[in-house]
This record gives C-alpha cells, sequence and structure tokens, in this order.
C-alpha cells in the first residue's frame, strides 16, 4: 500500500506513531508520551488509544512485540507497541503533509517564519 493513501492521519494516529517512532512502549506509556510532548493538550483516553493500536496494527503501522524489558521493569499483563517500516514511511509522509501545509500558511502571513 501507498502510504499516501492513508493521509491524513487522524491526530491519535500520528501522536502514537511518534510515541513508538524511537522505542517500544506498552500502552500506559503511549499515553503518558504524548501528553507530556503536547504539553498536556491532548490526554488519550485507554478506549481511543486501544481502538487506535488495534486500527493500527491491522493497517501495519506498529506491531505487538514479544521483546520485554527486564523484569524488574516489567509488568507482565502489558503489551508493548513497534512501529514497522512502513508505519515509519507513513509518518513521515504526513510529516511531510504538515511542512507543506506550514509552508502554504507561512506564504500567507500565518505562520511564523519568512513569507
Amino acid at each position: 500500500m501507498n502510504p499516501e493513501a492513508l493521509l491524513p492521519l487522524p491526530a491519535a494516529t500520528f501522536h502514537i506513531l511518534l510515541a513508538v517512532a524511537d522505542q517500544d512502549r506498552h500502552g500506559y506509556a503511549i499515553i503518558r508520551d504524548i501528553e507530556v510532548r503536547t504539553g498536556g493538550t491532548l490526554r488519550l483516553s485507554a478506549g481511543t488509544l486501544y481502538r487506535s493500536i488495534q486500527r493500527m496494527v491491522e493497517q501495519d503501522l506498529i506491531v505487538e512485540t514479544d521483546e520485554r524489558p527486564a523484569p524488574e521493569f516489567d509488568d507482565e499483563r502489558r503489551r508493548y507497541y513497534r512501529i514497522t517500516p512502513f508505519g515509519r514511511q507513513v509518518a513521515k509522509a504526513e510529516s511531510q503533509r504538515f511542512a507543506s501545509l506550514v509552508e502554504q500558511a507561512r506564504a500567507l502571513g500565518l505562520a511564523p517564519g519568512r513569507p
């Protein structure tokens, strides 16, 4: 599938991809990463997170991984998620789409920077 076919991504999907782009994370860690990354302006509910994760696994954007942290840092009930190569392509395509929108806004004097 072509990454652009999934664009524009729902906001939750894009933020989840960002949260797992640099390391595997379990659900609560994804929620916390998004909250911190957005300065608290976006807080995903567990329901939104897990519905999004289910859809993202079906779309091959992320996978549940069997790799686990050391037992003293882990809870066996947690499921860890990892971005896939296709998920990374989709996140890059969405980032490029956003960059293009910002450039258009900048040209119209609606975003910081030189027009």
